[in-house]
């Protein structure tokens, strides 16, 4: 199946759319690059030394860095801490402790022989929190790390303060009412995908959303380097079980039934919470175009919004400088 990246951008990103010892990534081998596509420069480096906790029957790795008030960055589908890593220092910098998991499966983190349902990557992440004990929390939250991030926020109230958030799983993109909702070729696909057999071969086989989908979404030419890094945690079929089970979880249609009912839940709580919360958005978006940015705005409360520039679904390989400082200055504005 041929993947037409402008045809893929308002839903395919949804499913990109979500005791310590010190251990380097996987990927830390690769010579790092810089491109500057806007004149600012994004480097593949990858500037940490990752931590590794004991979780549940398997190991999760991290970021850790920094010292006072935690932020707490989470992932999607295929991506990994890394896509943090531009991001990260300037929080840092402006004096927060900055944590950003892999989540189970995904990165440098084990891959247990579980299914890789929404509930099995919440289950492994309330337990690194538990371990980890960060209070007050920041989130930073991305694709399905937003649904993992809000759930964990609306569950533990007096546990988080602040929230941004940026190509989110929200309304009113999510919940998708229909598989027709999604259009001519982006329903299909989504049929596909979750259509055994054939998203089997889409994904195990062919490691369809780190070749095509990831790239695609990105609005600059992704570098050697960067690809390598993304490309390390899926070696073989088996080990990008996680990426093929992320879009079988979407909600579509009102299945699967658990999944509707928590994205559902999580978009009651974005509307309703009081906390201090920031949009990032980009031109033409994914998962958040003009219209359901425009939605949010009307809807949140407590909302500020930041316009990046031109981008689709993995905003942070575009503007990690914006964002980064985005959060710090929003960050000291709130405090």
């Amino acid at each position: 199946m041929t993947v037409n990246r402008r045809n893929l951008l308002m839903t395919t990103a949804a499913v990109l759319a979500s005791a310590t010892v010190l251990q380097p990534s996987r990927a830390t081998a690769q010579a790092s690059e810089t491109s500057s596509p806007y004149g600012l420069p994004i480097s593949s480096a990858f500037p940490f030394t990752k931590q590794t906790a004991n979780v549940l029957d398997s190991t999760m790795t991290y970021v850790d860095e920094g010292e006072g008030p935690v932020v707490l960055f989470l992932h999607g589908n295929p991506t990994s801490s890394y896509l943090w890593r531009n991001i990260i220092p300037h929080v840092v910098a402006a004096g927060y402790r900055a944590i950003a998991p892999d989540l189970i499966g995904m990165g440098d983190s084990g891959k247990p022989d579980i299914a890789y349902t929404f509930a099995d990557h919440a289950t492994y992440l309330d337990a690194l929190i538990e371990i980890l004990a960060p209070t007050d929390i920041t989130l930073a939250i991305h694709d399905w790390g937003s649904g993992l991030g809000m759930r964990y926020a609306r569950l533990n109230p007096d546990n988080v303060r602040a929230m941004a958030f940026m190509e989110a799983v929200v309304p009113p993109t999510m919940p998708m009412p229909s598989y027709e909702a999604m259009g001519p070729e982006n329903g299909p696909l989504f049929q596909a995908l979750r259509t055994e057999g054939v998203g089997e071969d889409m994904v195990l086989t062919n490691n369809m959303f780190v070749e095509q989908l990831l790239p695609a979404l990105v609005a600059r030419p992704m570098t050697g380097a960067e690809m390598a890094h993304y490309r390390a945690p899926y070696p073989t079929p088996e080990s990008r079980l996680p990426t093929l089970q992320w879009p079988r979880e979407i909600p579509i249609g009102g299945e699967p039934r658990a999944m509707f009912d928590t994205i559902a839940a999580n978009g009651e709580w974005l509307t309703e919470s009081a906390i201090p919360k920031l949009l990032f958005y980009a031109t033409p978006g994914a998962i958040s175009p003009e219209p359901a940015v425009q939605w949010l705005i009307a809807n949140v409360a407590n909302l500020e919004t930041r316009f990046v520039g031109a981008g689709i679904h993995f905003i942070q390989e575009d503007h990690p400088e914006i964002i980064g400082r985005g959060i710090a200055d929003w960050l000291r504005r709130i405090s």
